[in-house]
């Protein structure tokens, strides 16, 4: 769910980041306030709220969108469509993906964010696709605050990658990742439907054998003054879909009919959003919705938000029947998902989002 990239020049690829993790600062036990330069102020207007029964996110229950009847099936198309058009937000339940692998998974994340600092510089880089990354903040260098979050980034498809330390890490992350990006193919399938195409078109069109799959975890300490420090601020995803888990301690917020919604999934359950791609790929039909991370002063959060994007060198563009089937005009200009992440990770992204600068320009 978090954004995934970040960038410098080439030159400075492999320089060692210059703040220091937020861990080592959080970990200091003379730590009472927000430092200054991670202070971030949100509007007293825009608080979250997760006790309001219209503010729950939709769920979608997996095993009978893959495995019930067909009117099982088509009903949970129906549900997935709303969610799609209505939230852009939903929780996947009985997705037969063990409850213990994923606890595993935040586990091993846990044990890489706790090792040393000296034993995590070697994954150290500004490289926008090092096929592993880890760091502090989002862009260190030219944000104006900054993040209350580590994070670690390792792309598992189309190439496995991992890490050989902490122990285990590696056997968890390829079964995780694996299992995953089966649930996130079937998602795609059933989106793909609830389109009015057929099941793979979206898979086809996009590459999805080629696909990029990050699994991107954060860490987010407890903040002694959470009012005045944020874990992400407002953000889309730039994938097609993506999937997150997290441990017990909350804190994604979803903006839906302008307010801040507090993510309450259930045990277990992925929470999925639709990304950028599918925003253009459907013409603003199903839009990729802002999101945040806030944090707490009682405990450390981790979530793994695991975006599935097209192949990089494949250009999301709206799908030409959809356009014939509404009578409407494309609203945007092609660019492969490998420069739209590039895009995002530039300073032309801190001043409008990267939707808009795709947007075609009508005289």
């Amino acid at each position: 769910m978090a954004p995934t990239v970040t960038s410098m020049e080439a030159s400075n690829a492999h320089e060692v980041p210059k703040v220091a993790s937020i861990k080592t600062l959080a970990d200091s036990a003379s730590l009472t306030f927000v430092p200054s330069e991670y202070t971030y102020i949100k509007n007293p207007n825009e608080q979250g709220d997760a006790n309001d029964p219209e503010h729950s996110i939709p769920i979608i229950d997996f095993a009978l969108l893959t495995s019930g009847s067909l009117d099982q099936r088509a009903k949970m198309i129906q549900e997935l469509r709303r969610a799609c058009e209505e939230w852009g937000f939903f929780q996947v339940t009985n997705h037969g993906v063990p409850e213990s692998l994923m606890q595993s998974m935040i586990d091993a994340c846990h044990r890489f964010f706790d090792m040393p600092e000296e034993e995590k510089k070697e994954f150290q880089t500004r490289n926008l696709l090092d096929p592993i990354k880890c760091g502090t903040s989002f862009n260190a260098d030219i944000e104006k605050v900054h993040l209350w979050r580590d994070f670690l980034k390792v792309i598992a498809h189309p190439e496995f990658n991992s890490l050989y330390k902490p122990a285990g890490y590696s056997e968890v992350s390829l079964e995780f990742s694996k299992r995953t990006r089966d649930v996130a193919t079937e998602i795609l399938k059933g989106i793909s439907e609830s389109l009015g195409l057929e099941a793979d078109y979206i898979a086809m069109t996009m590459n999805w054998d080629r696909g990029l799959q990050i699994l991107a975890a954060n860490y987010y300490p407890a903040c002694p003054q959470p009012d005045k420090a944020i874990g992400l601020p407002p953000h889309t995803d730039h994938g097609l879909v993506t999937l997150l888990i997290q441990n017990e301690m909350g804190g994604l917020e979803v903006k839906h009919k302008d307010q801040w919604v507090l993510v309450n999934a259930a045990p277990g359950a992925f929470i999925v959003n639709i990304g950028d791609q599918m925003q253009i790929l459907t013409n603003d039909k199903y839009k990729s919705i802002w999101h945040r991370a806030v944090v707490n002063n009682k405990a450390t959060r981790i979530s793994i938000a695991v975006p599935h994007g097209p192949s990089l060198d494949t250009p999301a563009l709206p799908i030409p029947e959809l356009l014939e089937r509404e009578g409407q005009a494309p609203k945007y200009i092609g660019m492969t998902y490998e420069k739209f992440m590039e895009l995002q990770a530039s300073p032309a992204a801190l001043t409008k989002p990267c939707l808009h600068h795709l947007r075609v320009k009508h005289n």
